[in-house]
């Protein structure tokens, strides 16, 4: 690897996130230089020496890539990659290689990683890609936060509410849910009510897409 050329513009944004940095190579060199060069920026940094070291390691719910060397001993990192795709481990990939070629990256990029670099690479792309792939699993992990917020205040909801949250994000108005529901309007008022607050809905489309977040459809079917 050539020397550090500055640290990569976008590590501070998602560093107070507690983001950890895994690399699984054989080659204990590679892995020690670039746990230094990750540690430089100030990154946490895990290194491991196969693919089942890096599996049995308990890891935080915390923003993550991970680097992976595609020849590894004994198996192979594009293998590793669609035994991940098949878990519920979700975490952006960086791979590097010593003996890259085209055919072998495009696989590589088809299955999801982010970037596929050839051995001798410059430290700042690869910080870089670092960069950007925490900052993607950040968002993915606060977008998770979200969708899991939003489903709990729905469970909050009595059957009634439910029922009447799903008439209204549908366009339903209260006369039509009433006479759906074979309710007086004023009880329908009460219940949407109870809806916006537990909802935390500030109106009627931010109602429409929390359901939509969630995946409740109308009469509660789950989409």
């Amino acid at each position: 690897m050539e020397s550090q050329l500055g640290l990569a513009t976008t590590v501070g944004t998602v560093q107070g996130l507690s983001s950890v940095v895994y690399v699984v190579d054989d080659d204990e060199a590679m892995r020690t230089a670039l746990a230094a060069l990750l540690r430089s920026v100030g990154l946490r940094v895990e290194t491991f020496a196969s693919s089942r070291a890096f599996l049995d390691y308990p890891k935080p719910n915390a923003p993550a890539c991970l680097v992976l060397d595609v020849r590894l001993r004994g198996e192979s990192g594009l293998a590793f990659q669609e035994e991940i795709a098949r878990t519920d481990l979700r975490i952006p990939i960086v791979f590097m290689t010593g003996h890259g070629d085209i055919e072998m990256s495009v696989k590589a990029m088809k299955a999801g990683a982010l970037d596929f670099f050839t051995k001798p690479f410059r430290d700042q792309d690869m910080l870089d890609a670092v960069a950007h792939a925490l900052a993607q699993d950040a968002k993915r992990i606060d977008a998770e936060l979200a969708v899991a917020s939003v489903r709990s205040c729905y469970e909050t909801l009595t059957p009634r509410e439910q029922q009447v949250m799903e008439h209204v994000v549908v366009g339903l108005m209260n006369k039509q849910i009433a006479a759906e529901m074979k309710l007086s309007e004023i009880t329908v008022k009460i219940h949407r009510g109870q809806v916006m607050k537990k909802m935390a809905a500030r109106s009627v489309a931010d109602l429409v897409r929390k359901a939509e977040a969630i995946g409740v459809g109308a009469r509660g079917e789950r989409l």
